[in-house]
């Protein structure tokens, strides 16, 4: 049920206690921490004690552009959302307030620039000997599954089904299952993601007969006092599972060739799995199943076609005798 909030009677809301009953409203944690930044930020700005209805819409629109006008298109669009919701959920309930002006627009998401590399390069890389089997097996399964990097570093061996070449993944945004009365709070509605034959031969040799906890994990247990949740821990070895700022770092110091925090990002794996398919015939909606997006625009930012895969196209426009 959703929560019932209490709202101030007898006099104007001032923009404090507007910001406060807006953000005991929302029930989803995650909601209340990304829209308390974005609101909260705004009513200091504005000045917490003032009236509501005494602040005029180009102020909400100046407090935007002083607050996040140079931040990064996503950062500003979701400031601009929260803000936004804020202002609707009083004006639908019957409280004076400005609105967000219209000059304040929503910005386009540019194109995205990660890059996506060649299979030769994926492959070359992988082949590598000084490259440790953990990382042959995580760039490999990043790859054939085109997942994303917390969903894979975050599988546990149980989650395996080897013979399908498959395993369930907490996506990104996963909504959370209908509880029931004693249902674990963490349920998730899960994913599924396939890989094929390389990640299949190099992950048994990884596990080394592990049956339980991460499949990939640091070479070394959590040190004293730091505090890990029994699901990050190996319970046979006691070693703690791979983050992703160590997941990244290693390939950055296996792929950087102009100093630190210039080579390959993980995510690229994901470009390169999705371009890839395209190039090789895959349809938009096989794409979309693949890299479970639900939009299409979304996968069109993924697919980078090479130079050579534009010039192979092309050459069906060719005259027929240019073919042969």
């Amino acid at each position: 049920m959703p929560t019932v909030v209490q709202l101030p009677t007898g006099k104007a809301l001032t923009v404090r206690t507007a910001a406060d009953v807006f953000l005991d409203s929302l029930g989803n944690p995650n909601t209340v921490r990304n829209y308390g930044i974005g609101v909260g930020k705004t009513a200091e700005r504005l000045g917490e004690g003032r009236p509501l209805a005494s602040v005029a819409d180009d102020e909400i629109g100046e407090a935007l552009e002083l607050l996040w006008g140079t931040a990064a298109v996503n950062t500003w669009n979701s400031r601009r959302a929260a803000v936004l919701s804020w202002l609707g959920w009083c004006r639908e309930r019957g409280y004076d307030g400005p609105a967000v002006p219209a000059w304040a627009k929503r910005l386009a998401v540019p194109e995205s620039e990660t890059p996506a590399r060649s299979r030769m390069a994926i492959d070359r890389l992988i082949a590598r000997r000084e490259v440790h089997l953990r990382e042959k097996t995580l760039w490999r399964m990043l790859y054939e599954t085109a997942g994303r990097s917390e969903e894979i570093l975050g599988v546990n061996i149980e989650d395996l089904d080897f013979a399908g070449r498959r395993c369930p993944v907490k996506a990104k945004g996963a909504k959370s299952k209908s509880r029931r009365r004693g249902q674990a709070r963490e349920d998730f509605v899960l994913e599924t993601v396939y890989w094929d034959a390389g990640t299949a031969r190099l992950l048994p040799r990884l596990l080394k007969g592990r049956t339980r906890g991460p499949v990939f994990v640091t070479h070394r247990r959590p040190g004293p006092g730091k505090v890990v949740s029994p699901r990050d821990v190996c319970p046979d070895t006691g070693f703690a599972r791979l983050s992703y700022g160590q997941a990244r770092a290693l390939l950055d110091e296996h792929t950087a060739v102009r100093g630190p925090g210039t080579g390959w990002d993980l995510h690229e794996y994901r470009h390169s799995s999705l371009t890839h398919l395209g190039e090789a015939g895959a349809s938009l909606l096989m794409l979309m199943a693949k890299s479970r997006h639900k939009k299409p625009e979304n996968v069109r930012r993924y697919f980078k076609p090479s130079p050579e895969a534009i010039a192979e196209l092309t050459s069906l426009l060719a005259p027929g005798d240019s073919r042969r």
